[in-house]
């Protein structure tokens, strides 16, 4: 089963990372991201740029608006995310517990299962 797990933190701890600090946190995750994509099971990462440059669309009563920034205030926001195919919960829950044993910040990772959706496609 594929699973996406969702990584939030607050942007201005991590924003606030030198040079030299998110080198060292990249390659560290990196470390914990080979072991699943040598076993096959690590899909696409993606890293988000901050919320500032974020916009939400939002539509409500017929009327559609364009809104700056992240739709949710939190003092965590999402800053990226993997696709992972496990055989169970628990194994991606183990993904995610390595990926925070290798993030020197707090934050937190959503791990939830996904469904596909193939444009096109009638489900059988």
């Amino acid at each position: 089963m594929l699973y996406a797990v969702l990584c939030y933190n607050d942007e201005s701890v991590t924003s606030a990372w030198s040079k030299e600090e998110d080198e060292r946190v990249m390659r560290d995750l990196s470390a914990v991201q080979r072991k699943y994509r040598e076993a096959g099971k690590l899909g696409p990462v993606a890293r988000l740029v901050p919320t500032t440059a974020a916009a939400t669309l939002r539509h409500s009563a017929g009327e559609t608006i364009v809104i700056d920034g992240p739709f949710a205030e939190t003092k965590e926001q999402l800053l990226g995310f993997y696709l992972i195919d496990c055989a169970s919960l628990d194994e991606a829950l183990d993904f995610a517990r390595d990926l925070s044993n290798a993030n020197p910040s707090t934050g937190s990772y959503e791990v939830r299962p996904l469904a596909l959706y193939k444009p096109g496609e009638l489900p059988s």
